[in-house]
């Protein structure tokens, strides 16, 4: 069923957190996974199992702390367990659907609610914007970067015109992210292309739909044909930023070798922490594996001359 979410005084936000209080109400799920405002502004996942708590959910906003498949693993892999929605952008899907395949998480009963995604700040970019403005971003006068509120967002997705690369400020991997937009989920928001003035086209199983109460034909949502406009129009922009940024690698991997490319890393091993699919119990990288004997270091060192 491809049918509208009504969006009264333009505001998208409260129009989705509505969606989500009815899946709530009309027992679709007991409980969602969905990122939520705290009093300081900070957007952080939570489990969510009270309705009237989703005036606070903000899956729109553009900032992502960690990749929620993780998380979904998590209420899923074990049981007993109910019925849980996760909110999850495209990248997070994805992950999602690789920690299944290494039995990392279950979609047995998950119900999978799927957002089209222009990118995210990092964390520290979206926290600085919040200082002295009461929770509320805001980016004016910040030097080289442009920054998009959730309604100046919103009305990019509707347009897929991606602000200048001079001024772009979304964290590295979503500039050259190729796949922004939600596929495969049982829910979908489709913000590519949406006009709010109509509401937001959402496709979702026909069941479902009859349990929220909407019949098949209620309301005619518009032909996909505007979002997939949109959708190749920002991946080609995405593609274009992917390939420099490989062009700019492989120069470097030339020029300094994968020695020099990796100098900087300190094996704190934050990068597996917040890895989605970095699933092994027990850690290669953190094992006594690589705990070598004095003397074969030495051994090294002479061979190689340092």
């Amino acid at each position: 069923m491809r049918t509208l979410i009504p969006v009264e005084d333009n505001d998208t936000q409260a129009a989705v957190q509505g969606f989500l209080k009815k899946l709530l109400q009309a027992d679709v799920v007991d409980a969602l996974l969905v990122p939520m405002k705290t009093p300081q502004g900070a957007i952080t996942p939570a489990l969510v199992a009270e309705a009237d708590l989703l005036e606070h959910a903000s899956p729109l906003t553009p900032v992502m702390g960690l990749n929620a498949a993780r998380l979904a693993g998590r209420v899923s892999i074990r049981e007993p367990r109910e019925r849980v929605g996760v909110v999850l952008r495209p990248c997070e899907l994805r992950a999602l659907v690789e920690l299944v395949k290494l039995q990392q998480a279950s979609l047995e009963d998950l119900v999978t609610i799927g957002l089209d995604c222009l990118g995210t700040y990092d964390v520290p970019v979206y926290v600085a914007s919040l200082e002295g403005q009461g929770g509320r971003p805001n980016f004016v006068g910040r030097p080289n970067f442009v920054g998009l509120d959730t309604a100046a967002y919103l009305a990019t997705a509707q347009s897929g015109d991606l602000i200048p690369q001079e001024g772009y400020a979304f964290r590295e991997g979503c500039q050259m992210c190729e796949k922004p937009h939600s596929e495969g989920a049982d829910v979908t928001l489709e913000l590519f292309g949406c006009d709010p003035v109509h509401g937001i086209p959402v496709s979702l199983p026909d069941e479902m739909g009859q349990q929220l109460g909407w019949a098949p034909t209620e309301i005619d949502a518009p032909q996909p044909s505007r979002r997939l406009q949109v959708i190749e129009k920002v991946t080609e922009a995405r593609t274009a930023v992917r390939d420099e940024r490989f062009s700019r690698i492989r120069g470097r991997l030339d020029e300094e070798g994968i020695e020099g490319v990796f100098a900087s890393c300190i094996r704190c091993h934050n990068c597996m922490t917040v890895c989605p699919i970095c699933y092994c119990k027990t850690c290669l990288f953190k094992s006594q594996v690589f705990d070598h004997e004095p003397m074969q270091y030495m051994n090294w060192a002479r061979r190689k001359g340092a």
